[in-house]
């Protein structure tokens, strides 16, 4: 049944962060002591000022560094290169993974907030270099139909533009989250995609 709900897709759109690793790697508790030092730094205000800041830019703005650009016009460059400037010591490479993808038709895109470079040394510490569509791509650019197109993702939030959009919709997470928007749930994406072959 999962496997005809797919036929049509030649679209595969993945999220990076979350979905393409477990959390369990941690990459974002990395990334948010890097933005909370960065927003202190930037403001000249304190660690808790920064997290309260940082909570209400992703609470008005839908992230930190949006908040930034839009209440103190940030220059977003710098900033993604000094809150991504981690350590990928937790990943490790997902063959499985990689050939679950790889095997996929059609077109393979990443998308992520993060920096290009960011995006780049993820993949490589995964083993999923190689397979997707370059990062800084946007739907029309990529040629996206998305009729024929599915988003991975683990942020139920961001599925809902997607399932506007026509794509099918996989929330990627340990627990399912029940929504409209979203029309399939997986813990095991390597698993989810085998069953698509």
């Amino acid at each position: 049944m999962v496997k005809e709900a797919f036929s049509h897709v030649c679209h595969w759109v993945f999220d990076l962060d979350n979905t393409l690793y477990h959390p369990s790697a941690n990459l974002f508790g990395q990334i948010e002591a890097k933005m909370t030092e960065y927003v202190m730094s930037a403001l000249n205000v304190t660690e808790a000022e920064a997290d309260h800041l940082r909570g209400h830019y992703w609470r008005t703005h839908g992230t930190t560094l949006a908040g930034l650009m839009r209440e103190h016009g940030l220059d977003p460059v710098p900033y993604l290169h000094a809150v991504h400037d981690i350590s990928m010591d937790h990943l490790e490479e997902d063959a499985d993974l990689a050939a679950q993808i790889r095997d996929l038709p059609g077109q393979k895109i990443v998308y992520t907030n993060g920096s290009a470079p960011y995006a780049a040394r993820v993949l490589e510490a995964r083993g999923l270099d190689g397979l997707f569509a370059a990062f800084n791509q946007v739907f029309a650019k990529a040629g996206v139909a998305p009729a024929k197109a599915a988003m991975f993702e683990d942020d139920p939030r961001n599925l809902a533009a997607p399932h506007a959009m026509g794509m099918r919709t996989v929330h990627v997470a340990d627990g399912p989250h029940e929504a409209d928007h979203i029309q399939h749930h997986t813990s095991d994406l390597t698993g989810f995609l085998r069953s698509l072959a």
